[in-house]
């Protein structure tokens, strides 16, 4: 008989410095324990320990308290687990988590913990997604699994009203994907307190912005999208990525994509804990295509940039910031 599966959502809050590297680390920890381990930049991962529950010798939870001793004792990670029947519950189960504990949700359990929990709160369903179901009497779960599927079907679309219909019934048949780590560049930036001030995200974002254009130059590397990361006051937290125009290490154009990514996420109201900006397709600079411009304001930049580059390799990184960021300094 084959046993149910068992995947373990875990989130790594890394100690301040350790960065991606860091994060590789507890990946390598993570595949010490099973061979199914998922990367999830920036900071989670999911594994399957269907197998490594016999292995060890451990429930679920004994192989979660394995998990988070080990990152504490590498790395001084905080690791939050959840472990679940599959991939989507895992996940959700992880948001509700206290951070640094640890969540075991059996099959018996889904339906109970699953149907009286908001619309909003199930994978897949976003701002607008939800609005349109609460619009139609659909507030919870519950209500969601139970309308029928030709109603959904209508409401959006064939597949779409499938896929929301099997989320709503716990239902989530996506494998743990064992895949290298995407190769990228990310710098992330934790508010002192919730951040509700929209001019304070702007400012977050432009810092990030220069930050990893620096980071780029530095290792002679062009980035081909930006992933804009926000976690919110609740622990939830919505992703955003972009492919660039062009692959590209100037600021200028990062500093563009990401205001682009916030805009698009519409935080104006939104209590927010943390940003954090994450380049990808990665290229080396000298392969990527310099395109010829007809822009006088681009060409300073870039001639100011190199400037700044050299200031900032005799003097340190913050030696030189945009005057934006300057001016709000304490």
């Amino acid at each position: 008989m084959t046993p149910p599966r068992q995947i373990l959502h875990a989130h790594f809050s890394l100690p301040p410095g350790a960065g991606s590297q860091g994060y590789e680390q507890l990946l390598t920890l993570a595949a010490d324990i099973t061979p199914h381990v998922q990367p999830l930049p920036p900071d989670a991962a999911h594994l399957d320990i269907t197998g490594a529950l016999r292995y060890w010798d451990r429930g679920a939870k004994g192989i979660c308290d394995l998990l988070r001793i080990r990152a504490l004792a590498l790395l001084g990670a905080e690791v939050t687990c959840a472990v679940a029947p599959n991939r989507m519950l895992a996940s959700m189960a992880a948001d509700t988590t206290p951070p640094g504990a640890a969540t075991v949700l059996a099959d018996r359990d889904v339906a109970a913990w699953l149907r009286p929990r908001p619309v909003a709160a199930l994978y897949g369903v976003g701002p607008k997604t939800a609005a349109t179901l609460t619009k139609h009497g659909l507030h919870t779960i519950a209500d969601l699994a139970d309308a029928p599927l030709p109603a959904l079907t209508r409401l959006f679309g064939t597949a779409t009203g499938r896929a929301l219909h099997l989320h709503a019934r716990g239902d989530d048949t996506r494998p743990v994907e064992p895949q290298p780590l995407p190769r990228s560049i990310s710098v992330d930036h934790a508010f002192t307190a919730d951040c509700l001030d929209p001019d304070e995200h702007r400012r977050a974002v432009l810092a990030l912005a220069h930050r990893l254009g620096a980071q780029l130059r530095d290792a002679h590397q062009a980035a081909g999208a930006l992933t804009l990361t926000i976690r919110y006051a609740d622990r939830t937290q919505t992703t955003r990525t972009r492919t660039l125009p062009a692959p590209t290490q100037h600021t200028r154009p990062l500093v563009a994509c990401a205001y682009d990514l916030v805009h698009l996420l519409g935080l104006q109201r939104a209590r927010v804990r943390a940003i954090a900006l994450r380049a990808e397709a990665l290229i080396s600079g000298a392969e990527a295509a310099t395109q010829l411009s007809f822009d006088p304001a681009a060409e300073r930049a870039e001639v100011v940039e190199a400037a700044t580059d050299r200031v900032r390799a005799r003097f340190g990184p913050n030696a030189v910031k945009p005057a934006a960021l300057a001016a709000g300094s304490r």
